[in-house]
């Protein structure tokens, strides 16, 4: 039987500013289907909730009527979630899942850090998500002007778009193809007056040993195939004129499908070669991988160069063995993303014929 995993699910929720963070929030620990729910926030009065909501308040708690509650981060957020995670254990607090509402932090990658690195944060907690709030209205400005915001959009699992109601077909077009450039993997779904179905923002990761594979389809979008990649940073306006996106540019979306087993050098190689020399330029990687001479697959996630543990679907029933990775980057050129992903249809043997003849260095990041 299947080991089931029984840390607590982390959501990160963030977005453009004024996007309806604030809304959702209300309408998620409102839903009786969300379960209880730990609400963490970087202070009470940076986010309106409904007065009506809030039965009891402490200095660092807000117990809400839901059953749910609002944690305000004090200093470090390993410590807040090291606080909570005691209180549960100790029946002080009850609570099945933690929303993250990340208000001033763009770079998902020091919490991904804190879940995956800290000695006892990581057996407790584990991402099931970042939500990404768009707003159709303002969204192209923001996109022009704040390249957080094109982080956000980068590394989301789900797009939430909201005021959609506010722009025009041609208007809602163009801001999904912008969209579509930095991240054609998430999920996306139009809010209806700032609110969607609350189990949409749950189950958004693929890393469990259960997951099959139409999880891994979801998961892993659309952005299929070697020539599947996007090309941010040229769009059309309203006039056909070119309109060239300066920030944009900088962000890239690269992916392959392997339809034989890796061997398992060559995918160590890969991995830690892409890693060592282009890390903190890696704000996604992702992935379903399989290996010769290993009986299943296994999907793995990283952000930059911290990885979660890679999952083994020991269950895997599927005949398919084509193995499909996504690389989401900034700053790197599309070509060399490329170049490095084809290492993965390569033998041993042609790789080592390769490497003979390059100038480029591998670089040992072995223990």
């Amino acid at each position: 039987m299947e080991i089931q995993d029984k840390r607590v699910p982390v959501t990160l929720l963030t977005g453009f500013l004024g996007a309806g963070k604030t809304t959702l929030l209300n309408q998620l620990i409102r839903d009786p289907e969300a379960g209880h729910v730990a609400v963490i926030i970087n202070e009470f009065g940076d986010v309106g909730l409904d007065h009506d909501l809030i039965e009891e308040v402490t200095e660092e708690v807000m117990l809400l009527r839901s059953g749910c509650l609002c944690c305000s981060i004090r200093g470090d957020l390993g410590k807040t979630l090291a606080t909570l995670i005691a209180r549960r254990m100790n029946g002080k607090l009850n609570f099945d899942r933690v929303v993250i509402e990340t208000t001033g932090i763009a770079d998902p990658g020091p919490i991904l850090h804190t879940l995956v690195v800290d000695e006892f944060i990581a057996p407790h907690y584990r991402m099931d998500g970042v939500v990404t709030l768009a707003d159709a209205a303002t969204g192209p400005f923001t996109l022009d002007t704040n390249i957080e915001a094109l982080n956000q959009v980068a590394v989301a699992d789900l797009l939430v778009l909201t005021k959609t109601d506010l722009v025009s077909a041609d208007e809602f077009g163009r801001f999904e193809a912008r969209l579509d450039g930095l991240n054609k993997t998430a999920k996306r779904v139009r809010a209806n007056h700032g609110q969607i179905p609350t189990g949409m923002l749950f189950g958004l990761s693929a890393m469990q040993p259960g997951a099959t594979s139409e999880d891994i389809e979801v998961w892993l979008g659309s952005a299929t195939g070697q020539t599947a990649h996007s090309k941010p940073g040229h769009h059309a306006d309203t006039h056909g004129h070119g309109v060239h996106h300066h920030h944009e540019s900088r962000f890239c979306s690269v992916s392959i499908e392997v339809p034989d087993p890796i061997p398992a050098n060559v995918f160590d190689f890969w991995l830690d070669t892409l890693i060592a020399l282009r890390g903190p330029n890696i704000l996604r990687i992702k992935g379903i991988a399989h290996i010769e001479d290993i009986a299943w697959p296994f999907v793995f996630h990283g952000v930059q160069h911290i990885f979660d543990p890679p999952v083994p679907l020991k269950s895997w029933t599927g005949m398919d063995k084509t193995s499909r990775v996504v690389v989401i980057a900034r700053d790197i050129d599309r070509e060399d993303l490329e170049a490095s992903l084809a290492m993965l249809r390569m033998q041993p043997s042609e790789l080592e014929t390769h490497l003979n003849g390059s100038t480029v260095q591998a670089v040992d990041t072995s223990p």
